[in-house]
């Protein structure tokens, strides 16, 4: 296989732009060598989560309403990154802003794309270790709920299918998998 781009750009169009997204439009021609279109959103933050783990594998779960699903979501803490900013920052900046918690440890489990199809939204995932409880400040556009549940009942929601956001689900099986390997 290939890894050599097949496709061809003919011409490109921004369609959209604020601080957090750009979307371009793109005139292509496909790998079957037709002509088409291409809607690409470029999104201007990394995705930053935290599955934050206590001594006793304990783990905080935020809930709130998404506004694109129309849905209450209980999920790890995420939130944006500034590309120039170093992701371990965001991520401490974004655990202690969603649950008051700062951790004395940090380990990067994963970095995955999050819908690599029409966007390069690029995710980067944190297991938070020795934790120190303080006062969270969420944003003005966040209204959270926060739970402190067993990691073994997020795991359990993630199986049933109660907690279906991908840096969730990505982050809790990968946390099961460290434990059963003895890596955390």
């Amino acid at each position: 296989m290939k890894e050599e781009n097949p496709w061809k750009t003919l011409e490109s169009e921004v369609k959209y732009d604020n601080n957090w997204i750009r979307l371009t439009e793109h005139q292509v021609i496909n790998p079957s060598g037709g002509k088409g279109i291409y809607g690409e959103v470029h999104f201007k933050n990394y995705a930053i989560g935290i599955l934050a783990l206590d001594e006793e594998y304990n783990t905080w779960l935020v809930g709130q309403y998404r506004y694109p699903m129309k849905a209450y979501s209980w999920e790890i803490p995420e939130g944006g990154g500034p590309l120039d900013e170093e992701p371990l920052e965001s991520a401490r900046r974004e655990l202690l802003e969603e649950t008051g918690m700062s951790a004395e440890s940090w380990i990067e489990i994963q970095r995955m794309h999050l819908s690599n199809s029409v966007s390069d939204e690029l995710s980067i995932i944190y297991v938070a270790r020795n934790l120190i409880q303080g006062i969270p400040m969420p944003e003005e556009t966040e209204q959270l709920e926060i739970k402190k549940v067993s990691f073994e009942t997020a795991y359990d929601m993630v199986t049933k299918g109660e907690i279906t956001d991908s840096m969730s689900v990505a982050a809790i099986l990968r946390v099961k998998i460290m434990i059963l390997n003895g890596e955390l």
